[in-house]
């Protein structure tokens, strides 16, 4: 396990470089370059932070936190500030173990995102996590409006070893989850994992659709527990956050899957999101394969973001 966290950290390490040589070069000119900590400082680090899409609100938040620290600290030196910057950072972001009751229960996971943000795959990874934790797991595939979506998930069901129930092109995406959930519960699956479509151009009928399908989870499985994941790429930076947001109206978001963290400038995005949003990041991702998405550690990505070593505080 612990090498597989090495392995997983070196991986987002690398993957972050582009962000973390954005916001690190800057942060060591500032905390080198100034002899006295005082709002001119704050604001050069506020604005490394904002520059490395850390977002208004989470770098208000870093800040005032970070000013507080150095008062309670009687704190003189500039550069005794970077271990306080990076755990007010950490404190941010800071995911609750109860976030994860979902893989101990029985439940529903909703998975939504808009096309080509890796949903289908991240749902694929996340059934090959539960599948290794000995959960009985089943896939639905209610996005039947992409044509490659239930073949996609086919073959991610197949390399996870775990059941899926589909339904042709152009079905009834809520006709498909009714019959995953008589599934799920005849065969006593752990955790139904549905794959839907994502079209954010079409508000309406995006919203209509979860309405009508978390109907079904409602009246047929009332007491599963129930997830709605909300997968983002993560290259996309402030465009992530405003998905993000407009998926909120549509659905109850309960956390996020952020995707595609290898080689983006942008991965400061996580902090702004769940800021902003006040829901988790709950996994991420890396890369391709199947051990490539992993659950969010505030430790390890905050590490990831300004260390290049993982034993290094």
């Amino acid at each position: 396990m612990a090498e597989e966290k090495k392995g997983f950290f070196k991986r987002l390490a690398e993957g972050l470089s582009k962000t973390r040589n954005n916001i690190v070069s800057g942060m060591d000119a500032i905390f080198s370059g100034f002899s006295d900590i005082d709002e001119d400082f704050y604001d050069e680090i506020e604005e490394i932070l904002i520059m490395g899409d850390i977002g208004i609100n989470a770098t208000t938040s870093i800040i005032d936190n970070l000013k507080k620290k150095v008062r309670e600290q009687h704190i003189r030196k500039p550069g005794e500030c970077k271990e306080l910057l990076i755990n007010s950072i950490k404190e941010q972001m800071r995911v609750e173990e109860t976030a994860y009751e979902f893989e101990k229960q029985t439940s529903v996971v909703l998975v939504i995102g808009v096309n080509g943000v890796g949903k289908t795959t991240s749902v694929g990874k996340l059934a090959g996590k539960l599948k290794d934790q000995g959960r009985r797991v089943i896939l639905a595939a209610a996005d039947t409006f992409r044509a490659a979506a239930g073949e996609q998930l086919t073959e991610w069901a197949n390399r996870a070893g775990v059941e899926i129930i589909g339904g042709g092109e152009g079905a009834d995406p809520a006709s498909v989850v009714y019959d995953a959930v008589c599934a799920a519960k005849a065969r006593k699956a752990d955790v139904l994992l549905i794959d839907t479509a994502g079209r954010l151009h079409n508000k309406r009928n995006l919203m209509e659709e979860l309405k009508k399908i978390n109907r079904i989870i409602s009246r047929e499985y009332p007491d599963a527990h129930r997830e709605t994941l909300v997968v983002l790429d993560g290259t996309t930076g402030q465009n992530a956050l405003e998905q993000a947001r407009q998926f909120g109206e549509a659905a109850d978001l309960t956390g996020i899957i952020l995707t595609k963290l290898d080689g983006t400038a942008k991965g400061g995005i996580a902090v702004a999101i769940q800021s902003e949003l006040n829901v988790p990041v709950k996994y991420i991702g890396v890369g391709e394969h199947i051990d490539d998405l992993q659950k969010f550690d505030a430790d390890i990505f905050v590490n990831a973001l300004f260390l290049s070593e993982p034993g290094r505080e």
